[in-house]
């Protein structure tokens, strides 16, 4: 049976697991008999680690987790036979220094493909991991959460080959000294974010509201959570996701009393309308500035809906899932473009709304667009008390890095957080569960990461390493027959014996 990595990152102890915890998957791999064993190997392990890092899914889709998880986790299958190929037997020292760089390509391929909104998404990269590592945000801001992933899938081929093959641990060594080398390099020649002004920016987190009513007693909560922030000087406020239940078209009373907010606070509003829209069809999740004249006209539906959460892929051969699991009952409609919101005082917006805040690209965008803040308004109200908010809310720290922008994450119920350009916390967070408005004044910066200026070239390097090795091992298996790979340390029906048994 393969192994099963635990790759969640829950607990702030944590980040550190993530360097060597694909050390025993890999092991493992490279003694399989067979490529289809290490193949089946690679499933085996993929399906563990997309199980775990969405087993708070299982109260809302049941067995529909695991098919899930067992679909997106054949993605692993050709990273296994991958590993043998380059890591089985005894491999000699030019096969151990190309895997330094294979095996890492070949896992990023794989994190491009699950990336797909169709596939779920960006949720759980490895190299979200180290979001808490202060040397690993300023290299995400260099070459983006991919980057992160592709050192860390490097330090652990170095330490398998450490562990497993004694005939290779000098260039192992090397590529490893190689490796910390560039990285240093690129953290010490990355730029940091050029921070001048700051502004006061504020969070409105009305926790747990039950009933059938809820929606009509959130939006009451929220405005009097709202009201205690007059006078305190804050020059935008953001509410969380579906905070406001009804299009404001169809419920004037409702924007007028926005509108009475922004004007008794002096900042602003971004809320968040989740409702049939009153000017075409369908539902949509919103993004809409308040300002004390209000509506100012400024709005952003959302573009990449939850699969399952929000609509139902291919939903004629997939409607069952609803019988199964809290799926989608009507999809939800998506938006067709970003957008970057004049929030007054020069301040430029850029809102996402929930989990768009995993998908690197779409802040890198509103950065190259000219937002100044990157905003996402999330729920995660489903999964209290589990490791769903905390994951959700880490992200926010990258994408502060990544583009050097700060970016706030305002939730209904928690974890609500705010990260500045260099994505270290610039105040504390909002638990689970906890009602309150918080004000943080957050530093605003200038200038262009590299990541945001050249995009995710650590993913096109990967590709073409991936395709260089492709045609050389092409062009080997053409120049004729070869003797086995290597003597099997794994037989087909298990480990061989001791001697002496």
């Amino acid at each position: 049976m393969g192994a099963l990595p635990v790759l969640a990152f829950p607990a702030p102890s944590l980040w550190w697991f993530a360097y060597v915890a694909l050390v025993p998957w890999m092991l493992l791999i490279r003694t399989a008999p067979t490529g289809r064993r290490a193949a089946f190997d690679g499933w085996w392990g993929g399906f563990g680690f997309m199980l775990a890092m969405h087993h708070w899914l299982l109260p809302n889709l049941h067995v529909f987790t695991f098919v899930i998880a067992a679909l997106l986790g054949a993605l692993w299958a050709p990273w296994g036979w991958l590993v043998r190929r380059m890591l089985g037997g005894a491999p000699s020292q030019g096969r151990v220094a190309a895997a330094l760089v294979v095996v890492p390509s070949g896992w990023l391929a794989i994190e491009l493909v699950r990336s797909w909104q169709g596939l779920g998404g960006p949720w759980g990269v490895l190299g979200a991991s180290q979001w808490q590592v202060g040397a690993g945000l300023r290299l995400a801001s260099v070459g983006g959460v991919w980057l992160l992933s592709f050192l860390v899938v490097v330090l652990n081929v170095g330490v398998a080959v450490l562990v497993a093959v004694r005939r290779a641990r000098v260039p192992a060594v090397a590529g490893l000294v190689a490796t910390a080398a560039v990285a240093s390099a690129a953290w010490a020649y990355a730029p940091r974010p050029d921070t001048e002004n700051r502004v006061r920016i504020a969070l409105v987190q009305p926790g747990v509201v039950g009933g059938t009513d809820s929606a009509e007693r959130r939006f009451d909560r929220e405005e009097q959570l709202t009201r205690e922030l007059a006078g305190q000087d804050a020059g935008l406020i953001v509410w969380g996701e579906s905070s406001v239940g009804f299009d404001l078209g169809d419920r004037p009373d409702l924007a007028r009393r926005l509108t009475a907010l922004s004007r008794e606070t002096g900042a602003p509003i971004l809320v968040n309308v989740d409702a049939r829209r009153s000017d075409k069809p369908g539902i949509y999740k919103s993004s809409v500035l308040i300002g004390p004249d209000g509506p100012t006209g400024d709005r952003y539906d959302k573009m990449r809906l939850v699969p399952f959460g929000e609509y139902i892929p291919a939903r004629s051969l997939l409607g069952w899932a609803t019988s199964v699991g809290k799926a989608a009952g009507e999809d939800r409609r998506q938006g067709t473009e970003q957008v970057v919101m004049d929030a007054g005082n020069g301040l430029r917006i850029g809102p996402m709304v929930c989990f768009e805040s995993a998908f690197p690209d779409m802040s890198r965008h509103l950065a190259e667009d000219g937002a100044d803040v990157l905003l996402a308004q999330s729920s995660t109200s489903t999964f209290q008390r589990t490791w769903a908010p905390g994951q959700h809310a880490s992200l926010a720290a990258l994408r502060a890095a990544e583009t050097g922008r700060p970016m706030v994450h305002a939730t209904l119920t928690g974890v609500s957080a705010v990260y500045g350009p260099d994505g270290e916390p610039a105040g504390p967070r909002l638990g689970t569960d906890t009602a309150a408005a918080q004000v943080y004044e957050i530093p605003l910066a200038h200038g262009t990461t590299p990541y945001v200026r050249f995009g995710d070239w650590t993913l096109y390097a990967a590709l073409l390493v991936l395709v260089v090795w492709g045609v050389t091992e092409v062009a080997r298996f053409r120049r004729g027959p070869r003797g086995p790979l290597v003597p099997p340390v794994r037989t087909a029906h298990g480990w061989p014996a001791r001697p002496g048994r």
